[in-house]
């Protein structure tokens, strides 16, 4: 059987090429072009004719040129061949694949006959070079990986998504556990510092000392100056790593009540960090937030600091951090609101009989929490749990929990997933018996339940009642073909809003038509697509875009898949919490519905694009599945 051709270059005459300027001149990015730099452009390439079926661009092959579209029509088709986009006129065939200097990751087919102007990589990259507007638009098809190499302009990364590295005082002054007091006193005062790390004689760090230790442990007690360090310190201090962010340094600092906190990796200091290090990058509107958590006394205190959480958000976003962190970061309040409820909660009923674990499942245990969020929450007891004398205590602490989140604006989980539910609060070896069910028996609502309590984090109490079941639950999953299934055909239930002619599937009726849903046609499907590579790699993080990497690390995503669905999943995130920020900003309640008509045609485009990345990999996903 004959292959549909398409005819060879031909250099454009003068009538030609003003009637290729004047088309490409009234669509977007080269209507951002001056008329001689966008002439000069379309003289560079050459026009060329497909017939209806001909291949311009195939799976796995490099890309030498960039097609774009002059009239007709090209459906791109994943390696499994299912239709993942189509490129209308005015679009470019081959982008991708150009700038990311890497194989193509579809088969491009005109669908009709259809005409293209086919521009040379090295001219592409020579109009990037010379136009930085047009160079933006492109930019989101490069690789995540590329973007972060690149040099940063100064005050981009800051405040609060600023890694501690740049905040911390490096080379901290430290001395040995056998240092009498007065020496270290002197050492403080001589260089104006108010604390000292410890170090053993091998250079691990062992211990803090600061000013208070010694007001409170040496002076306090009458003590002499010869007692040794290792008598006033405080062992086995906390520690963050240098790449950690300034807010988890906050969260931490704030909760626990810290002036300064060691910054060490694999147990040797880098660094020290205190409050004047924070309020120097100007985020004690962030701390204090934080830090009120901790001290209100009541229900009605905490709902009156976290009415100021969209305020954080949008101080967040504006900074510049990215949206895995504003994720993080908003999560972090979630985290601190659970537990100080939970301190609240025993001290209005004592005591716990038994050890337990509180956990968040959904978006707070994948720490991707945004402006409009529920709550999804269990309890773990321990193996010594008995229902008939330790059931009411934790029924009333799950209550009194469950009932302030929803006052502090974490609404009840719709499908009550939340520890005031008896069956999300039972002891660990009920817990194993749950996943070892849904995993032997995996029916498609216990393959819903088990996708949920895939993510689960702890957030307090005794973190060892979790540890063993997830290693046990993610090894006997990666096992069960039969179990794989079902989660691949859970993850394939929400799909990117694309319609077959590369538009936006809008929905069509009620208080949010024409809009997409950010969420569950957006994030929701990403987040799906990562539990199953996890699942494949037994790989036990929880947040979407560390299980993404890791899966990358363990080889069950392609390291170009990998980068292609990262820089997807920051663009829908991103533009979700853009979302959510303007409608604070104007007074309204966030919500995760957006107009794409409320987009430029730059953000259209891109957002299109990262639909399109997603719908091929669940194509992938799906095959393989068919194909096992």
């Amino acid at each position: 059987m004959t292959q549909p051709a398409s005819r060879p270059a031909e250099a454009l005459p003068d009538a030609a090429l003003e009637r290729a300027r004047a088309f490409l001149a009234r669509h977007h990015p080269f209507d951002l072009l001056d008329r001689e730099a966008l002439a000069a452009f379309v003289a560079a390439g050459a026009v060329r004719e497909h017939a209806e079926g001909a291949v311009l661009l195939r799976h796995g092959m490099p890309a030498a040129r960039v097609e774009i579209v002059l009239s007709g029509a090209i459906d791109a088709f994943s390696g499994e061949g299912e239709r993942v986009t189509r490129y209308a006129p005015g679009e470019a065939v081959g982008a991708r694949a150009v700038l990311r200097d890497k194989p193509s990751s579809v088969r491009a087919v005109a669908i009709e006959p259809t005409r293209t102007l086919s521009v040379p990589r090295a001219d592409f990259f020579g109009l990037l070079a010379a136009n930085p507007a047009v160079d933006a638009f492109y930019d989101r098809l490069r690789a995540a990986a590329a973007r972060r190499a690149a040099p940063r302009e100064s005050g981009v990364e800051i405040g609060l998504a600023a890694p501690l590295s740049d905040v911390m005082t490096p080379n901290p002054i430290a001395v040995s556990p056998d240092t009498p007091v007065r020496e270290a006193a002197a050492l403080m005062a001589e260089r104006s510092i108010s604390c000292v790390l410890v170090e053993d004689g091998e250079g691990r760090l062992v211990g803090l000392l600061t000013t208070g230790d010694l007001t409170g442990r040496i002076v306090a007690r009458g003590r002499g100056a010869d007692t040794p360090v290792s008598d006033a310190m405080t062992p086995a201090p906390e520690t963050l790593a240098p790449d950690a962010l300034v807010y988890d340094a906050m969260v931490l600092m704030s909760e626990r009540g810290f002036g300064h906190l060691p910054i060490a990796r694999e147990g040797r200091a880098a660094g020290v960090l205190t409050r004047t290090n924070l309020v120097r990058r100007q985020t004690v509107s962030a701390m204090y937030l934080l830090a009120d958590i901790a001290k209100a006394r009541d229900v009605a205190g905490l709902t009156g600091v976290v009415a100021k959480l969209p305020e954080l958000l949008v101080q967040l976003v504006g900074s510049g951090m990215p949206a895995h962190r504003v994720g993080h970061a908003i999560t972090g309040v979630a985290d601190a609101v659970t537990r100080q409820l939970l301190k609240l909660g025993e001290e209005r009923l004592g005591p716990a009989p038994t050890p337990w674990l509180w956990l968040a499942c959904g978006s707070q245990g994948r720490r991707e929490q945004t402006g409009v969020s529920d709550q999804d929450n269990c309890l773990i007891l321990d193996d010594s749990y008995e229902e008939a004398r330790h059931g009411a205590y934790f029924a009333d602490l799950a209550r009194f929990v469950s009932d302030g989140l929803d006052a502090c604006g974490y609404y009840f989980c719709p499908g009550d997933m939340m520890a005031t539910n008896s069956k999300w609060r039972q002891p660990a070896r009920v817990w194993r018996s749950y996943f070892a069910g849904w995993i032997a028996r995996p029916d498609p609502m216990a393959q819903m339940l088990s996708s949920v309590m895939f993510d689960l984090r702890p957030i307090a109490g005794e973190a060892r009642l979790h540890e063993g079941l997830q290693a046990e639950t993610l090894a006997a999953a990666r096992k069960n073909s039969i179990f794989r299934a079902h989660m691949i055909a859970n993850s394939l239930k929400h799909t990117p809003p694309l319609s077959i002619f590369r538009g936006f599937a809008l929905i069509r009726s009620g208080e949010h038509k024409d809009a997409v849903d950010l969420k569950h046609s957006g994030v929701v499907p990403i987040v799906d697509l990562a539990r199953v590579y996890a699942l494949d790699g037994a790989i036990p993080a929880v947040n979407t875009r560390e299980r993404i990497l890791a899966a990358r690390e363990a080889g069950t995503l392609s390291e170009s898949g990998a980068a292609d669905l990262v820089d997807a999943y920051d663009l829908i995130a991103e533009t979700r919490l853009a979302h959510q920020a303007t409608q604070v900003r104007a007074g309204a309640k966030p919500d995760n519905f957006l107009k794409p008509s409320s987009l430029s045609a730059l953000q259209r485009n891109h957002l299109k694009d990262a639909f399109g990345v997603v719908k091929g990999l669940q194509a992938a996903l799906a095959h393989g599945r068919a194909a096992g």
